[in-house]
């Protein structure tokens, strides 16, 4: 009788199974929406095309994403983004559900096309070459807003000799973390403390002084500006388009 039981169960498992609902592919506005977000959330780290920044891995190789099958409904993204991983540096991100599924179709999509026959893993040099170096420095010295923060004469003086091809675009995307964001916390009493951001989550903030000591608050206590240099270049990211991206490269390019 046992066995007649667990074989019936089984049965009635598997007709369950089969008759779940498939989840429908993503529309391509879906996947529109999501590379807009991720270049926006995720692009700094992970990059625009999500395999792989200076400080992200890349998403399309991600054994947790990939696990099983894709995750066109974005719950293990949803729980990945809801806690973080604070141990690697990433913080947690309160997403939409709608943006948080785009963002998974998005993603998807680029796994897809990487997985792809023939796909192609490295850039050559060729492809990088299609910009307008005066339109690049329009859009530096013009929209981009990029000469409120750098100088052709002095911090980028000779950048084209020091960096070239994809590791040029690397760092005009993705800048190494030169300066350490600072914040300015103050007080109910009227106290301000100043010093290196160490950590900013939804619940504390806290800071590193001048002299090295650790200053930690509940942010529902204090106020607090931070400034972060990058801040810039994360708004970019989600403003470029692809012919920027190639005008201010061609424009960096002549920086020598």
């Amino acid at each position: 009788m046992a066995n007649r039981l667990q074989t019936v169960t089984e049965s009635l498992a598997v007709v369950l199974v089969l008759q779940a609902p498939a989840q429908p592919p993503p529309t391509a506005e879906q996947v529109q929406a999501g590379q807009r977000v991720f270049a926006a959330q995720c692009g700094f780290c992970h990059g625009r095309d999500a395999m792989g920044g200076e400080t992200g891995p890349n998403l399309t190789r991600s054994t947790l994403l990939r696990a099983g099958d894709n995750d066109a409904s974005g719950d293990r993204l949803r729980a990945l983004l809801r806690e973080g991983r604070v141990d690697k540096g990433m913080p947690a991100f309160r997403l939409t559900d709608a943006d948080v599924t785009a963002v998974a179709a998005f993603i998807d999509a680029q796994r897809l096309k990487a997985d792809s026959p023939g796909a192609r893993r490295t850039v050559d040099a060729a492809d990088l070459q299609s910009g307008d170096a005066a339109r690049g420095r329009d859009y530096f010295n013009g929209t981009g807003r990029c000469a409120t923060c750098h100088s052709p004469e002095k911090d980028l003086a000779g950048i084209a000799t020091r960096l070239q091809g994809l590791e040029l675009l690397q760092r005009m995307l993705y800048p190494a973390k030169s300066r350490a964001a600072t914040a300015r916390v103050t007080l109910r009493s009227g106290e301000a403390f100043e010093g290196t951001l160490a950590s900013r989550d939804e619940f504390t903030i806290a800071i590193t002084d001048a002299s090295g000591r650790y200053h930690s608050w509940l942010t529902q206590d204090v106020t607090f500006t931070i400034t972060n240099p990058l801040d810039a270049h994360v708004g970019q990211l989600a403003r470029y388009t692809d012919d920027d991206i190639h005008n201010v490269l061609a424009y960096l390019q002549t920086l020598r």
